[in-house]
């Protein structure tokens, strides 16, 4: 059986990168297998706090995107992490299964501690067991993953592997990365270098997914480019930055490949470039726009999809912990 889980945080301010890399690819999921998407609220706390009412609000936003985007509540799992403790009892019995060494490999927690590494919160450090235990209490085969977080992903198969051997069981599979395609990274419209990212200081820099049709187009027109027509070679067309990201971003939204773009744009000026990239960015980013607006309106109603979604997730999790204490050899009532 496939079983396959992701997650996003809710940090609010969803933009094109974010359903290009990862919600657009989860939709297409569902047609593999058992399909589980969580709103990974826990993994929230571990860089900035949000403020309680935020944290409720950017949670129903990022349920709002994933039904809006194609996710349905009734064939896949969505909901809250927070509502299934299973999530952090297996994250302690995996902690104690993980080395430091292992732990002190992980980049992403050296990118952002910094040189503020003593003064890092353990929930950082500890954030890749989490994310095993996320993935594992479900015995999730196939997880998507974009390449920031493969070296977690193989943590986890790393952690699970330690159990199993540990025990002489074969409890938990070892999932497998589903790497997302080239819109992976999809750039700022500012500066071509830079990851499209919410904490940007310019909302030009990105297209959010609530922005509506006449900002799509304001901002695709208003996006960097370069002074020269568009290449006819993915070589040349790599050498600048801020023309490689506009036309992946239409190659992402066409479903086509870039070279296949610039077979019908090489030497096209960007004015007559960017209104097509806008036309085509419009047709599939406001419907999304309006349908999020619409479930927004009726936060019970996406309160009572989290919540029907927690106890499908949970009956599940309960059956995986038990299986685990049983293992061990912790006694349950």
């Amino acid at each position: 059986m496939i079983r396959i889980f992701s997650g996003a945080q809710p940090t609010g301010n969803l933009h094109l990168g974010n359903y290009l890399g990862a919600i657009r690819n989860w939709v297409s999921l569902q047609e593999r297998g058992e399909a589980i998407y969580s709103i990974v609220d826990l993994h929230a706390l571990t860089d900035v706090k949000p403020a309680p009412d935020d944290l409720r609000r950017q949670t129903r936003e990022l349920t709002a995107a994933y039904i809006a985007a194609g996710i349905d509540p009734k064939r896949s799992v969505i909901f809250k992490q927070s509502d299934v403790p299973g999530h952090a009892q297996l994250a302690w019995v995996l902690g104690c299964f993980t080395p430091l060494g292992w732990l002190n490999r992980m980049t992403q927690f050296k990118e952002k501690a910094g040189k503020a590494r003593d003064n890092a919160a353990l929930g950082l450090f500890s954030y890749p067991v989490l994310m095993a235990a996320d993935i594992l209490l479900y015995k999730a085969t196939h997880v998507p993953v974009g390449e920031d977080q493969k070296q977690h992903l193989e943590l986890s198969r790393d952690i699970a592997g330690a159990f199993n051997r540990h025990y002489a069981v074969e409890l938990f599979p070892l999932p497998e990365p589903q790497i997302l395609g080239e819109a992976t990274r999809v750039m700022s419209l500012r500066d071509g270098t830079k990851k499209m990212s919410k904490s940007d200081s310019s909302d030009y820099s990105r297209l959010n997914m609530t922005d509506d049709a006449e900002t799509i187009a304001l901002k695709i027109r208003k996006a960097k480019t370069d002074p020269e027509p568009l290449p006819d070679s993915i070589g040349d067309l790599e050498k600048r930055p801020e023309a490689d990201n506009l036309v992946t971003i239409f190659a992402a939204l066409a479903g086509s490949s870039r070279a296949q773009v610039l077979a019908g744009h090489a030497g096209h000026n960007f004015s007559g470039f960017k209104t097509e990239l806008a036309d085509l960015a419009v047709s599939v980013l406001s419907p999304m726009a309006a349908e999020m607006q619409r479930l927004m309106a009726d936060p019970g109603a996406i309160d009572r999809i989290l919540a029907a979604g927690a106890e499908r997730a949970g009956a599940i999790a309960e059956q995986t912990l038990r299986e685990v204490y049983d293992t061990i050899g912790f006694t349950r009532r």
